[in-house]
């Protein structure tokens, strides 16, 4: 199996309407629902919901 299929790369986009986005990695196996994350938006200087784009 190739590595972007178990491993995809996902966007992580701000909830918070900056369009602020963090770019990671995850486990389809473990994960396969979208992911959410609380991360730092450094624009709206708070740490805010980041959800994933696909």
């Amino acid at each position: 199996m190739a590595r972007n299929e178990i491993r995809p790369i996902v966007k992580l986009r701000s909830t918070a309407g900056t369009g602020y986005t963090y770019v990671t990695r995850k486990n389809r196996r473990n994960d396969p629902d979208r992911m959410v994350l609380r991360k730092y938006d450094p624009i709206a200087r708070a740490h805010v919901d980041f959800k994933e784009d696909r």
